[in-house]
């Protein structure tokens, strides 16, 4: 499904904020394609905190088959951008 909302730099820069906290990772040695498992160690719980951090942040329900494709902030912005699409 393609996406018809983006997110605009305001909502990315929240993303990363949150992913960032959460995985307890500098921003700086974030990058948009950097692994979060592979590049930042972080492990499985992590990414379910970061799904509901989302979920409450954006007002947005987001369905756990998503995590597969939750590993870098790229594939973060685009399950936001299509939950936010679908609601």
């Amino acid at each position: 499904m393609t996406s018809s909302v983006s997110i605009d730099a305001d909502g990315k820069a929240k993303i990363k904020e949150i992913v960032s906290e959460i995985l307890e990772i500098d921003p700086e040695e974030m990058t948009d394609t950097s692994l979060f498992k592979e590049d930042h160690d972080a492990d499985s719980l992590g990414a379910i905190e970061i799904l509901s951090a989302l979920e409450r942040t954006f007002s947005v329900e987001i369905d756990q088959a998503e995590l597969t494709r939750m590993v870098n902030l790229e594939g973060v912005i685009a399950v936001v951008a299509e939950a936010q699409a679908a609601k």
